[in-house]
């Protein structure tokens, strides 16, 4: 199906369709005709067959271009009258021109270059210059049956009158069916956009979701494997010599691995959850309160080390409570793995609007290539990123007293 050039690619287009345009020719046609025979004239006589073919095929013909085919059709009507071929009306014979361009948003394109383009692109809207087209073959007519035909004023008014009234209807029968369709692909348009909305939001909470499972399983997984290979690795030396120690070495491990694995079925429940849970749910029973299970099973694993906490606890909300939990359990993590130190101190301060936490050790440092530094692995970018969200403060980097230091200062909303 054909498209006019304002109209191309949409649904409206059916109104300017090839099959819709032929109909409109054929009516047009039988209608001047028809109006030719009813005024007592001879329908196949020089007039009225030429006008209704030549409207005809302009309709036909021209879809592409309506303003272009109601100036031709126009034209066509004035010349045949003038040369007083016909007299079956002056505006009526091109209705289904003014309908069509009235039908059409945009009638001509600005397609060229330079300054026909820019004219083009400032053409108004097919119902204004189809009311303009109008008020023009009125004001012709008008002076042309006054001053040429000599008509009394009366009669042009009386002629006229009835065919401007029939324009404006037809005018504001095409613009009311013309803004229906528009509301109605605004409206479709508004539920894409909607829907597009809502997949990329559902797209972007999924992605947030990963990261935050990604980072709790990278907490538990490490953190599990490198205290459990601590305590297997004391029970392993002290096997012959002190087994009462390897036996509490094992029993630590087998504590150990017990609590990662409940954390490893909350993240699977997670999973299996059709609603994204908030952070809090991810790691349930983990927060400031455990900071000192995490002290004493690095201390459990030989490796000296020691938690200060201060300020009030009980008021850190969940989301804090558990970033700090996870850049502590983190920090020691990378302290054992890494920093070759035999120390490392924990300080939690719960301020009156911030908690600051601060983890280190006493080694020459993780170098900045490797899994602890900021050059590798996911453990240090993880502890960034969560404090990032939580709009926070982190460092982490070499200390004042040399050794590594993780530093992190969390707002705390609503104190």
């Amino acid at each position: 199906m054909d498209r006019t050039d304002g109209e191309r690619g949409s649904r409206g287009d059916f109104w300017t369709g090839r099959a819709v345009r032929a109909a409109a020719a054929g009516a047009t046609a039988v209608a001047v005709v028809t109006a030719e025979a009813l005024a007592g004239g001879s329908p196949l006589l020089i007039g009225a067959l030429p006008a209704a073919l030549a409207l005809a095929g302009l309709l036909a013909a021209g879809g592409r271009r309506p303003l272009a085919v109601l100036l031709a059709s126009v034209q066509t009507v004035i010349a045949l009258r003038a040369a007083g071929l016909t007299d079956t009306g002056w505006l009526w014979p091109a209705s289904a021109a003014y309908v069509l361009l009235a039908l059409t948003d945009r009638p001509a394109r600005g397609t060229g270059a330079g300054r026909l383009g820019a004219l083009r692109e400032r053409l108004p809207s097919g119902p204004v210059l189809a009311a303009a087209v109008g008020a023009f073959q009125v004001a012709f007519a008008a002076n042309w049956e006054l001053f040429v035909t000599g008509l009394p004023g009366r009669e042009v008014v009386a002629g006229l009158g009835a065919e401007t009234l029939w324009l404006a209807l037809v005018l504001a029968a095409a613009t009311a069916l013309r803004n229906g369709r528009n509301w109605r692909r605004e409206e479709a348009l508004g539920r894409e956009r909607a829907a597009r909305e809502r997949e990329a939001e559902a797209l972007r909470r999924a992605e947030a979701e990963r990261l935050r499972i990604a980072r709790e399983l990278h907490d538990v997984v490490a953190h599990t494997l490198t205290v459990v290979g601590l305590h297997l690795r004391v029970a392993a030396e002290a096997l012959d010599d002190e087994p009462a120690e390897a036996r509490a070495a094992l029993q630590t491990a087998q504590e150990v691995r017990a609590s990662a694995v409940a954390d490893l079925r909350s993240l699977v429940g997670v999973l299996r959850t059709p609603d994204g849970p908030g952070t809090a749910d991810l790691a349930p029973g983990r927060g400031l309160e455990g900071i000192g299970d995490l002290v004493e099973g690095v201390r459990a694993a030989g490796l000296a080390a020691a938690v200060e906490s201060s300020g009030d606890p009980d008021r850190v909300p969940a989301p804090v409570s558990l970033a700090v939990y996870r850049i502590v359990q983190e920090s020691l993590t990378n302290a054992v793995r890494h920093s070759g130190g035999t120390r490392v101190d924990v300080r939690v301060h719960c301020g009156a609007e911030t908690v600051r936490v601060e983890i280190t050790d006493d080694g020459p440092g993780p170098d900045a290539a490797g899994p602890g530094g900021e050059g590798g692995g996911h453990g240090v970018g993880g502890m960034r990123e969560r404090v990032s969200v939580l709009g926070g403060e982190f460092t982490a980097g070499p200390g004042r007293n040399g050794g590594y230091a993780v530093r992190a200062v969390l707002p705390v909303p609503g104190w």
